[in-house]
């Protein structure tokens, strides 16, 4: 178990150089075509990736990668790791509180069973969380992937 001050200094770093992302991915291999996407990004300079690699020993999930612009990255990707990493973490991040708050409704509205209708909510909130993080590049929207439904599951629903 992390200590309170461990998880309060990680927090600060998560505040100042991360990133806590909901994205909608398009996958050909997912019956409706898409997935919700939950990840966290820490950021550095390359000559500071073991500290990053000290971070991953500590959160115990993810891998560590150098881009080709001299920045390496953290990242922890699937639901169950980041909603367990934003709860140690929630009680001292300060910038990011509306992106955890928002990725902890995202996580609960995820149900067992995927309906369209449900993937369609899911990505309505999706859509808000990419206000929240000056999403420049995005593609993949609710209204997007409304239109892949609409236009691809011709099998009856009963949603």
């Amino acid at each position: 178990m992390l200590s309170d001050s461990l998880r309060a200094y990680i927090a600060g770093f998560l505040d100042g150089d991360g990133c806590i992302m909901m994205q909608l991915v398009r996958r050909k291999d997912y019956v409706f075509g898409y997935q919700v996407r939950a990840s966290i990004v820490f950021y550095q300079k390359t000559k500071h990736r073991p500290h990053l690699e000290w971070l991953k020993r500590k959160l115990k999930y993810g891998y560590v990668r150098d881009r080709n612009d001299g920045m390496s990255e953290y990242t922890i990707v699937g639901i169950r790791q980041v909603r367990e990493i934003l709860v140690l973490l929630e009680p001292y991040v300060r910038l990011k509180r509306k992106q955890i708050a928002l990725a902890h409704r995202i996580c609960e509205k995820i149900p067992k069973r995927v309906t369209p209708k449900s993937l369609i909510a899911i990505g309505k909130l999706v859509d808000r969380y990419a206000e929240l993080n000056y999403s420049k590049k995005r593609t993949n929207t609710s209204e997007v992937l409304q239109c892949f439904i609409d236009k691809r599951v011709t099998f009856p629903r009963n949603d």
